[in-house]
Formats: structure tokens, C-alpha cells, sequence
């Protein structure tokens, strides 16, 4: 399902290539793979550790902005990401979505005038329920009430009132890992007690067709110009078949986050989850949140299977480089941008300098992927 326009301004859309292969078309009908960074936030320069940095370098928002976009195209990425950055706790709080309840707080996206000003490609994200994986205090509406659909028009309306002529913006996400698997914090939609599996599966069916539904038929009443991602599925932790049956018919896009190690083993784990995700819903895969990390000065304690920033950008290169031979993936959004306490790493240390031995390599693979879907 791609969009359409009755203008004579073309917007991103997605489709298949000549040779059957999926790609973003981009507005002046070439395929495009986005190649963006999440969690672009200028949070992270404005710790006591590095204020004086932001101050020295950059002395206000606009012009850390403008230094972002030149950072991010002289690295070949040519997506403005998820900007919210997690800032609240610190020391592996972040990684916990599979045990105890957590509340990992983000701050805002960028301001809408600021992406418009931006000049490049990028994403917004409608945030129509707060049901987030590292939320702690989820809040699962009543996706039938009429309280729920009001809401579900205003903040379409409110959200795309800015970027509904934009020929840079790509689409729209909706929720960050939604919890479609019951919440850690023990909440879930209304109605789910003492059901059996059967009646458990065939209620959560009609509950994502109607959450779908409902913001997608919103969203395309005051935008009918541009792509929807859908949620940003948390991969890791599975993703309900019944959910994905559900979105078929509203999303235009699978946005999947997905967390591995460098191993060929651990990325063909991978690409077959999102394979058969695909196989399932027909829609190509965009992976919304990737990365990987090493000890540091600050966060010593952020351990994996690699040891050095070189190592990090090898497995970058490398990871790149594989989903670009599935015809069915579109793109991915690195995890993140500068290193702070709560998140931990990025391409950035916390004083606002590259990890250069990452990075270079970050580069080269960037380019090399934007030649290849050339040839899609």
C-alpha cells in the first residue's frame, strides 16, 4: 500500500523496484534506503560533565541543529531518526525490558519548525497511547470508547498540521515498543482477565485492528500525502502474530527495533525473525532502532561481545551490509548519537567528539548501501 497525492507534489512512498525488490521511492521517484541515527538530542551536551562544551561550541539550539545535519551527511546517514533520548537513571536501566517494571524517561521530540528547517529527510512520531516497554507507569486506553477516538483526531490533527506538505518527511511512526506482550509493570488493554488463549488471541485481534484503525484513518484524514511506519515493534521480545494480522491493512511499513551481537549466527537469528514478520504481513521492513556498544570512561560497565570502537564499526559495516541483501528491508536507524549516563553509548563521547575508529567506518558502509539501492 503506497501513498498517493492529487497535487502535483511528490511525497516519499514505498514500492517495489523493476527487479521486485522493496524499496523507499524518494519524492523525485528514485529508491532510497534510510540510513538515519535515533536519539539526536541536545540533552546530552547539557550535563554538568559537558554544559561548558555546549556553551563553547554552540551557545544555542539552532546552531547545534545545523551542526548536527553536517554531522550526519559527512557520515552518509540521510535520516533525522526517533530525536527523543532516554535522560532520566542511569547504569543499565535501559536494557531492562524483559523483568521488573522500569520508567525510563525521554525527553521531547525536536520541535516541528526545527525538523521543516532541517533540510533533509526525517520522521515524526504520533504517540497515540503510552504503552511503552520502558514505561513504568503504562496507560492502556479503551481503544473503543469515544474518548479514544476524539483523541486519536486531535493529535493527527495537531501532529500533521506542520509536515503535511513537507516533500522531506518520510512518514509517521506511531508508539516506541509498544507492549502488545502483557506490560511488566503488570497493566494491559481492559477486558483480558480469565480469558483463555483462544478468546486472549481473538480479543486482541479485534483491539490492535481497532487502535490501528482508528489513528491511521485519523492520521490520512489531514495527511493523505505521506508513508505510515506504524509502531516501532521491540524485535527482542517477540511480537504477537495476531498484532501484525491486524496492521496489515493500515500501516504501509513493519518497523521493527532489533538488538544483536556481531555474530553471523546472531544476525541470521535476526533477519529470520524479521523474515518471517514480513512473510506474514507482506510489508517491507524498516529496522527502527539498532546498535551496539562498548566499555567506556563513563559507562565502563556497558559490556558485549566487542571491546573497541573499531570493532564497533566492523560490526556495523558488516550488520549494514547483510540486511542490504534482503530485498525486503528498507532501511535501519542506528542507536544513538553522543554517549550520556542513562543510555550509554553512542557515536559520540560525552564531550561531543567522534569515535573515529567507529565512525570512518560508519561512512564508507553508508555510502557503499546508498550505491547498492541504487541497483534495486
Amino acid at each position: 500500500m503506497s501513498n498517493s497525492t492529487t497535487t502535483s507534489r511528490r511525497f516519499f512512498s514505498v514500492g517495489q523496484t523493476k527487479n521486485g525488490n522493496w524499496s523507499f521511492i524518494d519524492p523525485e521517484g528514485k529508491p532510497f534506503v534510510s540510513l538515519g541515527v535515533n536519539h539526536i538530542d541536545d540533552s546530552d551536551l547539557r550535563y554538568p560533565h559537558n554544559v561548558e562544551v555546549w556553551d563553547a561550541k554552540y551557545g544555542s539550539r539552532q546552531n547545534w541543529e545545523r551542526a548536527v545535519v553536517q554531522d550526519l551527511t559527512s557520515l552518509n546517514f540521510n535520516t533525522i531518526g526517533w530525536t527523543c533520548q532516554y535522560i532520566s537513571g542511569g547504569w543499565g536501566e535501559a536494557l531492562d525490558w524483559f523483568g521488573d517494571p522500569v520508567d525510563l524517561g525521554h525527553s521531547y521530540p525536536w520541535p516541528d519548525q526545527d525538523l521543516l528547517e532541517a533540510n533533509m529527510p526525517y520522521v515524526v512520531q504520533i504517540r497515540v497511547q503510552e504503552i511503552e516497554d520502558w514505561n513504568g507507569h503504562p496507560a492502556y486506553r479503551d481503544v473503543y470508547s469515544e474518548d479514544f477516538a476524539k483523541y486519536a483526531d486531535w493529535i493527527a490533527r495537531r501532529m500533521t498540521s506542520d509536515h503535511k506538505n513537507s516533500t522531506n518527511l518520510i512518514g509517521y511512526f506511531l508508539v516506541d515498543i509498544p507492549g502488545w506482550i502483557p506490560h511488566a509493570a503488570g497493566r494491559f488493554w481492559p477486558g483480558f482477565e480469565g480469558l483463555s488463549k483462544a478468546e486472549h488471541d481473538e480479543k486482541l485481534f479485534d483491539v490492535a485492528k481497532t487502535y490501528y484503525k482508528i489513528i491511521t484513518e485519523a492520521i490520512r484524514r489531514y495527511d493523505p500525502n505521506h508513508l505510515i511506519l506504524g509502531d516501532r515493534y521491540n524485535g527482542n521480545k517477540g511480537i504477537p502474530e495476531v498484532v501484525l494480522q491486524a496492521m496489515v491493512d493500515h500501516v504501509d511499513v513493519l518497523s521493527v527495533q532489533y538488538f544483536t551481537g556481531k555474530s553471523a549466527e546472531e544476525y541470521e537469528t535476526m533477519i529470520s525473525d524479521l523474515r518471517g514478520w514480513h512473510e506474514i504481513t507482506g510489508k517491507p521492513v524498516l529496522i527502527a532502532d539498532i546498535g551496539n556498544w562498548v566499555p567506556t570512561e563513563m559507562n565502563p560497565h556497558r559490556t558485549s561481545d566487542m571491546s573497541t570502537h573499531d570493532e564497533r564499526g566492523q560490526d556495523y559495516a558488516y550488520g549494514l551490509s547483510r540486511i542490504m541483501s534482503e530485498p525486503w528491508i528498507i532501511g535501519w536507524h542506528w542507536c544513538g548519537f553522543i554517549e550520556n549516563l542513562g543510555r550509554g553509548w553512542g557515536m559520540k563521547d560525552p564531550q561531543d567528539n567522534f569515535y573515529t575508529a567507529m565512525t570512518d567506518k560508519m561512512a564508507k558502509a553508508n555510502a557503499e548501501a546508498n550505491a547498492a539501492i541504487a541497483k534495486r
